[in-house]
């Protein structure tokens, strides 16, 4: 990632990319329309991987990550190494799976069937583990309307600076869902 993030960020800044490294190597140049640089986020979930993110990115974007796990250990990790680099404070995009429901332990059963598998890899699992969840359905934020916004407000409390709702639920509980996340934005 060093490697690869040695070629796109001087891309990204309209600088041209001359390196040449173990697995990467390039020298090229970028033509981009529009101003400002893009913003890159890491997805990191690792200590290094969000020191790696903290030190040259703008931050990091997050899959079933719990929000314990979002307060000590990924917001700590990346805002110190963005410190220790002189950067600001980084971005912290968190995606998890919502429902807006009057069943929530049915709502969290679908999540634990439907993305399961997050629960069996690694990396994921890590993540899981750090928050003390069986598996995924633990981590899916579900409920009624202000069950949902709580959850949602205890992400920001955490460190979240954005957050990207995994909208899976069906029928009435996908109308209601998407009612409530398109109310969250007035």
């Amino acid at each position: 990632m060093r490697e690869y993030l040695a070629v796109l960020l001087p891309l990204l800044e309209r600088r041209p990319a001359s390196f040449t490294g173990v697995t990467v190597r390039a020298n090229i140049g970028l033509t981009t329309p529009g101003e400002g640089r893009v913003p890159v986020l890491l997805a990191a979930l690792g200590t290094q991987m969000l020191r790696l993110a903290g030190e040259q990115a703008d931050g990091t974007i997050l899959w079933m990550t719990g929000p314990a796990t979002v307060r000590d250990h990924i917001v700590p990790t990346i805002t110190e190494a963005a410190a220790a680099a002189g950067r600001p404070a980084p971005r912290v995009a968190c995606i998890l799976p919502v429902c807006v429901t009057s069943d929530p332990d049915g709502a969290r059963e679908r999540a634990a069937r439907v993305f399961a598998i997050y629960g069996e890899l690694p990396s994921y699992r890590a993540m899981l583990d750090r928050e003390g969840a069986t598996g995924p359905g633990d981590v899916a934020i579900v409920g009624d309307e202000d069950a949902v916004g709580t959850q949602i407000r205890f992400l920001a409390e955490a460190g979240v600076t954005d957050f990207v709702a995994g909208e899976y639920g069906r029928g009435e509980d996908a109308t209601r869902t998407r009612t409530f996340l398109r109310s969250l934005l007035h």
